[in-house]
């Protein structure tokens, strides 16, 4: 029987290297919509273009990362997107004007899908298939460990306009995770059955760019992660403009939140079920864009730093669990791969829509649109996804109940 530990040597190796490379994606959150605004003079428009190029090159990357990780194992595509972001990051400070910027955000975007695709589907390969959701939580603490500490580490660096700093400190940390990447598994194999690896292609080669089983879940996603988009993108200004000296705090506050009840609350995605849990996460979303766009005061921007916070710890881990469990152990890159898809799906609608609607109307008016992705997302959720009861887990079936499993060493 396949062992229900679930935190493991090559478990922790994953986790620290997303740590590693979340603290370079955390340290330009604050920084970038102030270097396209100030010194590049790319306006809000901008900022919305530098969120959107990267999300959307990501999207586009994504099926193909998939298929790669398949053929080449986890680990060496986690090295790869490291290496894409760490270059991408350093040649920043060359950018001059916002064209060129544009492209190596792209460059990162695709960087960013290749690595996280890869360790998202390593993780969900080590959890037992009862404790998936739970080891999403312990994952993604990573992932926000990395985003809570990077805008700090951002803001700190660059002062009063050191951006070059920042940014080569930046891509050091992507640079520092396709070092420590040396350290994970590249994937599973069957005991006694070498020739039946999981990163081998699933019998009949070609598959769909898009997995259905990844559809509903995606959507749900996407609204999230649109809303959560407006806050990220446009918070770093709008504290400015009531009164915050920057916007580090704030992010900080929101990764704690959204950590402790990740390490504390692990096992309650499972408990509560993907419609509840979900629910939680899309209404405490609505609420904080909320305060942002009625009140423009800064314990408004603290209590809707720790309600995002909120949001984003319920979110993702019941949504993938759902997703994994849909499908067998041959497709679970490829669902992956399109159910993350759908994190860039909802930047880009909550980048470039919204922050349209912020040049045009300003940031308050962006605030509520994100307010509506989310009403968007539970409407999908309660009507689409969850409206039949829970889905079937076929991964737990597909697998032999006499065949264990055991990280591979190598490529």
């Amino acid at each position: 029987m396949p062992s229900s530990r679930l935190i493991t040597k090559p478990f922790v190796a994953v986790t620290v290297v997303t740590a590693a490379f979340f603290v370079y994606v955390g340290m330009l959150v604050p920084i970038l919509p102030t270097f396209i605004e100030d010194e590049l003079g790319g306006g809000e428009l901008g900022v919305g273009a530098s969120v959107a190029v990267f999300a959307l090159t990501a999207i586009a990357a994504r099926p193909w990362i998939a298929r790669l990780i398949d053929r080449f194992g986890r680990r060496t595509v986690m090295q790869v997107g490291a290496l894409l972001a760490a270059g991408a990051g350093f040649a920043t400070v060359l950018a001059t004007s916002l064209g060129p910027l544009l492209v190596l955000r792209g460059i990162g975007g695709v960087g960013e899908a290749a690595l996280f695709v890869a360790a998202a589907t390593l993780v969900a390969d080590l959890a037992p298939p009862a404790r998936r959701a739970e080891a999403a939580s312990y994952f993604s603490v990573a992932v926000f460990g990395g985003l809570g500490i990077g805008p700090i580490l951002g803001e700190l660096v660059v002062g009063d306009g050191r951006y070059h700093a920042a940014f080569g400190v930046a891509g050091a940390f992507a640079a520092l995770a396709a070092v420590l990447a040396v350290g994970v598994p590249s994937g599973l194999e069957r005991l006694g059955d070498d020739t039946d690896s999981l990163d081998q292609p699933a019998p009949g080669g070609r598959r769909a760019l898009l997995h259905p089983a990844a559809l509903g879940p995606g959507l749900v996603l996407a609204a999230g992660i649109g809303a959560f988009a407006v806050f990220s993108a446009f918070v770093p200004e709008h504290s400015r403009s009531v009164g915050l000296p920057g916007s580090g705090g704030l992010f900080a506050v929101y990764s704690v939140v959204c950590l402790v009840l990740r390490l504390t609350g692990a096992r309650l995605p499972e408990r509560l079920g993907p419609r509840r849990s979900v629910t939680i996460a899309l209404c405490s979303t609505a609420t904080s864009l909320s305060l942002l766009a009625a009140v423009p005061r800064p314990w408004a921007l603290w209590a809707a730093a720790a309600l995002i916070g909120v949001g984003q710890a319920f979110l993702y881990p019941s949504l993938m669990a759902l997703t994994v469990n849909r499908v067998g152990e041959r497709e679970r890159a490829v669902a992956l791969g399109s159910f993350t898809m759908f994190f860039d799906v909802g930047t880009v609608a909550g980048g470039l829509a919204l922050g349209a609607v912020a040049e045009q109307f300003g940031k308050r008016a962006a605030f509520a649109g994100g307010v509506a992705l989310a009403a968007c997302g539970i409407w999908l959720l309660w009507t689409r996804v969850t409206a039949a009861g829970p889905a079937r887990s076929v991964d737990v079936e597909a697998r032999p109940a006499n065949v264990s499993y055991t990280p591979v060493a190598g490529d």
